[in-house]
């Protein structure tokens, strides 16, 4: 993926002795590297990282592409997801290298910001906090909604066809209740890496629906439909509606940089590998479950995979229960990158101009002015153990409320999602990259220009899908 951008020679470095050099060739300070040697490194490994940023990234989006897939056939649904992936897995690693030009490990939105359009930088945090927060309430949302059919489907294979489970276990809203009790001390840990071992059991889930897919494709459980027409290429109108699916199927820029700060040995040859192996991961259950779905039901697949197996069978309804699993340990994802953000934005000195390294004529660096016990150049102050309680609770309180309340905010979301994702995931990190490097002739032309076609990309997702959901509301679809 390195070489595929130009710059494989920029992560040859050896951590152990080329960190300088590296920070260095990447436009980062090296004057700040050697300020932070004694600081605690990084704790997460490779393989933590990459799950919390492919559960991050994996949802229950994915039992849509079957769908998507139907709406162009198998050869332009494989293209066109791969397409997705190396789009937004060409924005993370943009993301990777603006953030070794912030000091230390705090990375973040707000930091890179102040690098590069300092007077938007709350905007951008508050942009960032409202995707994730809709995004969260979705969440809570989904699990309401599936539960019940959840419980039904247990209790009737369990026990027997004729014995009904008790009302209140038949009540969403009760479940999200319930599940509130996990939820909210995974909400409030402040590293991302401390979700690692949700995130394993998340993934577990995936590979459990992955397993109903193949195994239902070959050997076909009674009462399932048959199977309808299956096209090698055929292009629907539904197409339209579906490409922004598989667009967003890849949204995890929100957490790039927690993970960059708490990677052990953050090079850009280990952020590489966790992008890779994330992005890579996605993609490749994306694809099976769509061209195993599509192959099993054909045209006549619907917009959930799950939904269309008969849910008399043990086997179909414990894939319902991870498929909340996957959604539950979700959440707390999407909770930590909103408080860092509605830290920023409420943070009084996010208007301070940055304070950049000034370079001496014998090559060493002097920060100027010194910097604070607590805050780095770029405004980051460490969060206050009342203002991470203040902020945590106000966000799994109100989303809660609106979940608990309402029952569909797709719409809404929808228009969060388009506008939101396509910021944080195309436009912002062909922004920035492009920002920073436009001056720097250590870094190649081709990438700059790369990152200027990004920006213009996610512009174009973004007026297309903003556009779509607006015909939507005018003209709404016939059920």
């Amino acid at each position: 993926m390195v070489q595929t951008y130009g710059v494989a020679e920029a992560t040859d470095f050896d951590p152990s002795t080329g960190g300088d050099e590296a920070r260095a060739l990447l436009g980062g300070d090296s004057a700040g590297v050697r300020k932070a040697e004694g600081k605690a490194d990084g704790h997460a490994t490779i393989v933590s990282c990459i799950s919390n940023l492919s559960n991050t990234i994996i949802g229950s989006g994915m039992l849509t592409f079957p769908m998507a897939m139907a709406s162009a056939g198998i050869i332009p649904g494989i293209i066109t997801c791969v397409f997705s992936g190396t789009v937004a897995a060409f924005g993370l690693y943009l993301l990777s290298l603006c953030a070794a030009k912030t000091k230390y490990r705090h990375a973040s939105f707000h930091a890179v910001s102040q690098l590069t359009f300092p007077k938007a930088a709350v905007f951008f945090d508050a942009a960032i906090a409202t995707k994730c927060f809709g995004v969260s309430i979705s969440y809570l949302i989904i699990i309401k909604g599936l539960m019940p059919n959840v419980v039904e489907s247990l209790y009737h294979d369990l026990t027997s066809s004729d014995t009904n489970p008790p009302g209140w276990a038949l009540d969403g809203g009760n479940w999200i209740s319930i599940f509130m009790l996990v939820l909210v001390p995974l909400s409030f840990l402040r590293h991302l890496d401390s979700l690692r071992h949700t995130s394993y059991i998340a993934l577990f889930s995936v590979a459990y629906l992955v397993v109903i897919v193949i195994k239902c494709y070959f050997w076909p459980l009674s009462g399932m439909p048959t199977r309808g027409e299956v096209h090698l290429i055929r292009f629907s109108p539904n197409f339209v509606s579906t490409f922004p699916v598989q667009v967003f199927a890849f949204t995890c820029a929100q957490n790039i940089f927690p993970i960059y700060n708490e990677l052990k040995r953050n090079t850009q040859k280990r952020m590489n590998i966790v992008v890779a192996g994330s992005i890579g991961s996605a993609t490749l259950t994306y694809e099976i479950i769509a061209v195993f779905g599509y192959l099993t039901f054909g045209s006549k697949v619907g917009s959930n995979i799950i939904a269309m197996y008969p849910s008399v069978s043990l086997f179909i309804a414990i894939g319902q229960l991870a498929i909340v699993v996957l959604v539950l340990f979700s959440y707390p994802l999407q909770v930590h990158p909103c408080r860092n953000c509605l830290d920023k934005v409420f943070h009084t000195a996010h208007v301070a101009p940055p304070v950049k390294p000034v370079i001496v004529e014998d090559g060493d660096a002097e920060d100027e002015p010194e910097d604070d016990e607590n805050e780095d150049d770029h405004g980051h102050v460490e969060m206050s153990t009342l203002k991470h309680t203040l902020l945590t609770t106000g966000i799994i309180a109100s989303g809660f409320t609106v979940a608990y309340f309402v029952d569909d905010l797709r719409m809404v979301l929808s228009f969060v999602g388009s506008t939101g994702s396509t910021t944080i995931s195309f436009i912002l990190p062909g922004l920035f990259y492009w920002k920073l490097s436009r001056d720097d002739s250590s870094m190649p032309r081709s990438l700059n220009l790369g990152a200027m076609g990004l920006a213009v990309y996610g512009a174009f997702i973004f007026i297309f899908c903003l556009g779509f959901n607006i015909y939507q509301v005018i003209y709404p679809p016939v059920v």
